[in-house]
């Protein structure tokens, strides 16, 4: 009894704690000129410590990498290991689970970063959704120039980093 008691305690513990889910994301990195430097970057990316699979999609010229669930994302990490590479990230698109996450002022934090989204004014945030990083490292200059221009600075609520985000 004592034992059923605790695990009930334990449960409603964890399923208390709210914080964003990245479950999936679709990079697409320019510069790739054949199948080696394909293949090299997939397994750069696959030996990431939050990265369970990674394939690639030559038919839409993509990686789709699978997180972990049990793992905190770090979209820095990606980015280094695609530019130490070589090679430059067209876009990176986030599937972000959403459930049971307080979202305040179109901002939320997962683990030590915040997470700003800029168009989300009139959207809701819940359940799965896609989200695209528009900050430098992780799309074309003119995208995080047409972004960031008006994006309202505010101080971040955690000590990491604060990304910038468009649905």
């Amino acid at each position: 009894m004592k034992a059923l008691k605790i695990c009930l305690a334990l449960l409603a513990l964890t399923t208390g704690i709210a914080r964003a889910q990245f479950t999936k994301a679709e990079l697409q990195i320019s510069g790739l000129t054949c199948a080696l430097c394909a293949k090299a970057t997939q397994n750069t990316l696959k030996d990431l410590p939050f990265i369970t699979e990674v394939k690639p999609d030559f038919m839409r010229n993509v990686f789709v990498i699978t997180f972990k669930n049990d793992a905190t994302v770090n979209l820095d990490q990606i980015s280094k290991a695609v530019h130490d590479a070589g090679f430059f990230i067209s876009f990176l698109k986030t599937t972000v689970n959403f459930d049971k996450l307080k979202v305040i002022g179109n901002r939320f934090s997962y683990g030590p970063d915040t997470y700003q989204v800029i168009n989300g004014a009139d959207k809701p945030l819940n359940g799965e959704t896609v989200l695209t990083v528009v900050d430098k490292g992780f799309a074309p200059r003119y995208v995080t120039k047409k972004y960031l221009i008006t994006s309202a600075e505010t101080a971040p609520a955690n000590s990491g980093r604060t990304y910038h985000l468009v649905i």
